[in-house]
């Protein structure tokens, strides 16, 4: 079998023919690896190249849109078109990844198509829809179990941000003496909540519950009473006695258009649909889990031996004339002394080579683990091509570890650091648009077998970065936009891309 080449401007790359006895996607993955590799990989002298994975999830991409996703799983099964249909972030919100989700959904063994909250009601109108074709009669919810986790002391819950920020971000500082959690820059560290008590007090007093001190404790611990589930409205409108609210509350649960209330928490339904009162025990039982929440780690261990820190945006806010609360922000700000918590490993990790270029690509709290990575390189001491591109809303009140990034740059942990702030000017301008105005640069450094890194919001952020990065490889490497595409599929199959989105 001969490849054929495309110049990819400084470097030929061959090409695998349409007439090679590969699948369409077994052939684009392995173009993609050619691209990365003839495009400056730091490995490339390695012969060969791995084989192709048995089987190519193309949509499983949090920068495709919906429709894109669908149509690449267009002919396939059931669970993987429902694969397709989910946030494709793996975020653990659902209990699942999105494979597995969908496996458990097309198999019976889940029930509840409103799991993905990244999603939203995109994901969830289009797996209602999925499910249709789905023939096996579902089964009951499985249990899924919730991680412990190790006893850690709240140490600090510093402000980060100004006090005349709109955003409450927070410096959390927890105490590891005693466990046997470990970690390293790059991990999430999986934290154990609880709900509001105010909440869950005045769920119980429209429950005519309060002396119930197992359902409290249910309520307080076990369920998440912040975001009910489609089983949960179709559960309150069946035991509903006025037909009107029973009426409202299957709106509610198909999604439909201007149903109220929108963003409804166990509250807001308990208040609402009075009428709607079904047995106590089989309403908890349709409530989700209340799950741990991921954090990126924003600490070192070499850097602050004994703790781990983390940086947490406090959810808060007023809706229908009460004020809603975060379920895991607010807990660790405010409430907590003392959390449960664990490690879970992530793929985000700095380069094996000190002198690997670095560029990292943060916005708000997504600074996380890049504040972790220039903690592990100061402590190890190298210096040298790391490049931070970090933005926010505002220079004065929303620059986040701005003394310690000083340092920093001043000592040459940091190389270079490129700044955007998206309310200080008449534009607004977005860590993207610095990576396009040093292009040039940037491509270099990529070129010489760089690696880089994204942390933030998937369906805004992350998204804009990344096109912004093909953009840069059309105009600086002489691609076009599928051989940007299979440049960038490298990127990531050998580890150079790498992205913790949420």
């Amino acid at each position: 079998m001969n490849a054929i080449t495309r110049n990819f401007g400084p470097a030929t790359v061959p090409l695998i023919p349409d007439s090679a006895p590969f699948s369409p996607d077994q052939r684009a993955w392995l173009n993609g690896f050619l691209a990365g590799l003839y495009g400056g990989v730091e490995n490339a002298s390695t012969p060969g190249a791995p084989p192709p994975p048995a089987e190519e999830f193309p949509w499983h991409d949090p920068a495709l849109e919906l429709e894109e996703r669908l149509v690449l799983a267009e002919g396939r099964g059931v669970p993987r078109r429902l694969m397709a249909a989910m946030a494709q972030l793996d975020c653990g919100q659902c209990g699942y990844l999105c494979q597995s989700y969908a496996e458990a959904l097309a198999e019976g063994r889940e029930t509840s198509t409103s799991l993905c909250q990244p999603g939203g009601k995109v994901t969830r109108d289009a797996v209602k829809r999925l499910m249709a074709d789905v023939k096996a009669a579902p089964t009951a919810a499985p249990v899924v179990a919730k991680p412990r986790g190790e006893m850690t002391r709240l140490l600090a819950s510093d402000r980060l941000t100004g006090a005349a920020s709109g955003k409450d971000v927070r410096r959390i500082v927890l105490d590891l003496s005693g466990t046997n959690i470990t970690y390293e820059p790059g991990d999430s560290l999986g934290v154990v909540v609880r709900n509001d008590p105010q909440l869950v007090e005045a769920c119980l007093t429209r429950l005519n519950a309060q002396g119930d001190d197992a359902l409290r404790e249910a309520l307080l611990a076990e369920r998440d009473i912040a975001r009910p589930l489609d089983r949960t409205l179709d559960l309150l409108a069946g035991a509903a006695r006025d037909a009107r609210e029973g009426a409202a509350l299957r709106k509610l649960a198909d999604g439909d258009d201007g149903a109220e209330p929108t963003q409804a928490d166990l509250l807001d339904l308990l208040e609402a649909f009075p009428s709607a009162r079904p047995p106590v025990a089989d309403l908890v039982a349709s409530l989700p889990k209340l799950r741990p929440r991921l954090y990126s780690i924003a600490s070192s261990l070499r850097a602050t031996p004994g703790r781990v820190e983390l940086c947490v945006g406090v959810v808060r806010e007023t809706r229908r004339g009460r004020v809603r609360d975060g379920v895991a922000s607010c807990h660790i700000a405010f409430r907590a002394d003392a959390v449960p918590a664990y490690t879970q490993t992530s793929h985000f990790r700095l380069p094996d080579r000190a002198g690997t270029p670095v560029i990292m690509v943060g916005a708000g709290t997504g600074i996380a683990p890049f504040r972790a990575f220039l903690q592990e390189r100061a402590a190890l001491g190298r210096k040298g091509r790391s490049w931070l591109f970090f933005g926010d809303r505002h220079a004065a009140t929303d620059f986040l570890f701005a003394e310690e990034l000083g340092a920093w740059k001043k000592d040459g942990t940091l190389g270079r650091l490129s700044l955007a702030w998206s309310r200080d000017g008449t534009v607004k301008d977005y860590v993207q648009h610095r990576m396009i105005e040093d292009a040039a640069d940037l491509w270099r450094w990529l070129q010489d077998g760089g690696h880089f890194y994204v942390c933030g919001d998937a369906s805004r952020m992350a998204k804009d970065v990344d096109a912004a990065l093909r953009q840069i490889a059309m105009s600086e490497g002489g691609m076009n936009a599928d051989q940007a595409r299979d440049w960038i599929v490298a990127l990531a199959k050998q580890g150079r891309y790498q992205r913790d989105v949420y």
